[in-house]
């Protein structure tokens, strides 16, 4: 399915279901956001790296929760489905902003439940070593949840963002996990041998 949906390019990535605070500052989003407000349509987040990528995320307007005197705002917006740009016009139309057709990507959540366990364990020995206090159990959670949390690169989670089953992103942040959490070990022993420096040691002798 095609659509034409406005665009506001970041040097982010957003994610579907995610909870994505922005400051509205420029006027032409300060547009876009107002006819977002009177329309009732989404507007997409384009991933902007070294170049504008091809994926983005569809984000509806929750609420403005901040407006200023001179017009800049703070609000809170929530994603909504990945879509492909088939079309990019800048500006749209008569607008400021630009915008074109993009087609929407399926996201498929089912995922084996062995799969999904093993995410979880290694998601909580994450924040184990990172001292962060985070009830894993409290809402279900995908692959998307904590994807800004773990340590990703800005070009890691575009490539989560393009993988499209559940499995396949398990898969790819599971790996990811597997590879710093030893480096957080690491870290945490070296640590350890700093704090030591200094300090009298009882040394085993060696035996020749």
């Amino acid at each position: 399915m095609t659509q034409e949906l406005a665009f506001f390019p970041l040097k982010l990535v957003a994610f579907p279901q995610e909870d994505l605070h922005l400051h509205i500052f420029e006027p032409r989003y300060k547009q876009l956001i107002h006819d977002c407000l009177q329309s009732g349509q989404a507007f997409g987040i384009c991933t902007y790296l070294d170049k504008l990528m091809p994926v983005g995320t569809e984000v509806s307007l929750v609420e403005i929760s901040n407006e200023y005197d001179d017009g800049r705002m703070d609000i809170k917006t929530k994603g909504v489905q990945a879509f492909k740009i088939l079309d990019f016009q800048n500006p749209l139309n008569d607008k400021l902003y630009a915008g074109g057709k993009v087609a929407y990507l399926p996201l498929l959540w089912e995922a084996p439940v062995e799969k999904q366990a093993v995410f979880e364990k290694l998601l909580e020995k994450l924040f184990e070593w990172m001292d962060q206090a985070v009830d894993l159990k409290r809402v279900p959670i995908n692959s998307f949840t904590y994807a800004h949390k773990i340590g990703l690169k800005a070009n890691q989670e575009y490539q989560l963002l393009e993988l499209g089953t559940e499995e396949e992103r398990l898969d790819f942040l599971t790996d990811h996990l597997q590879k710093v959490i030893p480096v957080l070990k690491e870290i945490e022993a070296s640590k350890h041998k700093i704090k030591m420096n200094g300090h009298f040691k009882y040394l085993d002798p060696l035996n020749f």
